[in-house]
Formats: structure tokens, sequence, C-alpha cells
């Protein structure tokens, strides 16, 4: 069973509830999920904690054979655009979710590093059935 890590933003309880909706989505066709958020960035406090979960998630991209990242809003979210920087450079699949019909205009829908190093989908559905495929 290949595992999927889910790059996401996580500082709301509206982005958490949609990252906790895409993991069981995921989990529902049939991958393991790899969620920051439950999986590694639990440490509540500690001299350690950021370089804990700095560990945990490192390893995490390492573990899984696909990267999913949530690219929603006006730009992406700093740690996600990092997280999908390492898997592209470790060659692994990215596959960016964009559910925000926002654009940049005539740059693209979204920064061009970041628009060239992932496989847009553009929904939830579209997202699991390229998961399937791959």
């Amino acid at each position: 069973m290949r595992t999927i890590y889910i790059a996401a933003p996580l500082f709301s309880e509206a982005e958490c509830d949609f990252n906790r909706k895409l993991r069981d989505e995921i989990k529902g066709a049939g991958f393991n999920v790899f969620l920051p958020q439950e999986d590694s960035n639990n440490i509540k406090d500690g001299i350690n904690r950021q370089e804990i979960i700095f560990n945990k998630n490192l390893k995490g991209i390492e573990n899984s054979d696909i990267l999913v990242a949530v690219i929603d809003g006006t730009d992406v979210d700093s740690g996600t655009a990092w997280e999908i920087g390492f898997a592209f450079a470790k060659g692994k699949p990215v596959l960016g979710l964009r559910t925000d019909f926002r654009t940049l205009g005539i740059e693209g829908t979204v920064n061009l590093m970041i628009e060239r190093s992932v496989i847009l989908c553009a929904s939830v559905s579209e997202l699991l059935n390229r998961l399937k495929s791959m």
C-alpha cells in the first residue's frame, strides 16, 4: 500500500478540518496517509519541539511515495512550498490540489516554481482519480 504525505497549511480550524477530510478521502481510496497535524505536529512542549517536528516531517516525506499539497489561497503556504520543493528534489510525484479559483492572471494559476513542480488538480475527485492511476 502506497503512502501519501499531505502538505497543507494547518493554522486554522477550517484548514485542519479540510486536511482531515482530505486524509479520510485518500485513505478511503486505499492509501496510507501521513498528516503532519496529527502525525508529527502534536508535540505540545519541550526544548526540542521544533527540531522533533521538522525531523518527523522530513522522515514522513522521505517515507512517502507521493506528496499531495493543498495550494489554495492567494499564495502557497511557505511550509507547504518547502515540502513541495523537497519532495520534487527527491524525485517524488507531487500533486497540487487547488480548489481556489483565484489566479495570478497572465502569470498562471500559482507561483511559477510551484506550478512547474506539481500536477495540478482542481478538485478532490480529480486528485483521487489521478492518485488511483499512478
